[in-house]
């Protein structure tokens, strides 16, 4: 039996996060740093990126590499630079994504090509490319872990019209199972985060004002909006000796909106 203070460990283990300058990416980038874990954190915008890696830094080691993972040469990319990096991946951790509202009618195409290029190609064409480094960094015992981060939209039918992410979130869910049993035999765990209400960039329009906040805290069973922790705890379990025979999952940290509903 593994000791309480290991079987949580992360220790030493190498990480990629995308979308990890801000809001869950930023969440989860912190708790594996502070955890012990080499991590990379990788955003859009080279500036904010570099910035929230120098934040990060100051708990561990984290570093920077900007790329646009809505292209497969942003992907080829980002795997090139974490090969040179790194060599051996223990931990990919799929966060980066785009969402759009409109009303039904008025609803772009550019919209689904945005979103689904983001949210769902993004994390396939990351994860094939940087399957070689998990790869060689995986065993039974410890396998590699790819964590993807979808979404309660992904599982319910949300209030806002916002039906490409919607989408997009069920399709992650949806690939995250696919590739789970594909990379199972592998010693490759794939789970998905569905994650409820956490302060972010995609629901500024909603915490930002104080009623709108208390009316999101409201409709969540425990009664309030998710915490670092709350992710960044889900994400070391899954990435720790805990989760090591779990995959194929979609965990819902959302306070209970699904559990509950």
């Amino acid at each position: 039996m593994t000791a309480p203070t290991d079987l949580f460990s992360v220790a030493g283990k190498t990480a990629v996060v995308t979308g990890g300058s801000r809001g869950i990416g930023f969440m989860i980038a912190q708790g594996l740093v502070a955890a012990g874990v080499d991590v990379v954190i990788t955003a859009r915008k080279a500036g904010p990126c570099q910035e929230a890696a120098d934040r990060l830094s100051e708990l561990g080691t984290c570093h920077a590499i900007p790329s646009d993972l809505s292209t497969e040469d942003g992907a080829r990319t980002l795997a090139a630079a974490v090969r040179e990096r790194f060599g051996a991946l223990s931990i990919l951790v799929n966060n980066a994504g785009a969402t759009w509202g409109a009303p039904l009618e008025e609803f772009p195409d550019s919209a689904w090509d945005k979103v689904l290029d983001t949210n769902v190609r993004g994390i396939f064409q990351l994860t094939t490319a940087l399957l070689g480094e998990l790869r060689k960094a995986a065993s039974p015992g410890d396998p590699a872990r790819v964590v993807n981060i979808g979404s309660v939209d992904g599982l319910r039918a949300p209030s806002i019209e916002n039906y490409s992410y919607s989408a997009s979130k069920a399709a992650v869910h949806m690939l995250t199972r696919h590739l789970a049993k594909r990379l199972a035999g592998e010693s490759i765990t794939v789970n998905a985060i569905a994650p409820g209400p956490f302060e972010s960039r995609m629901m500024a329009w909603a915490l930002d004002d104080p009623g709108a906040r208390a009316a999101v805290a409201q409709s969540v069973p425990l009664g309030r909006i998710g915490e670092p922790d709350d992710v960044a705890g889900t994400t070391i379990f899954l990435t720790s000796r805990a989760g090591a025979y779990l995959t194929g999952a979609v965990i819902p940290v959302d306070g209970g909106i699904t559990g509950c509903g």
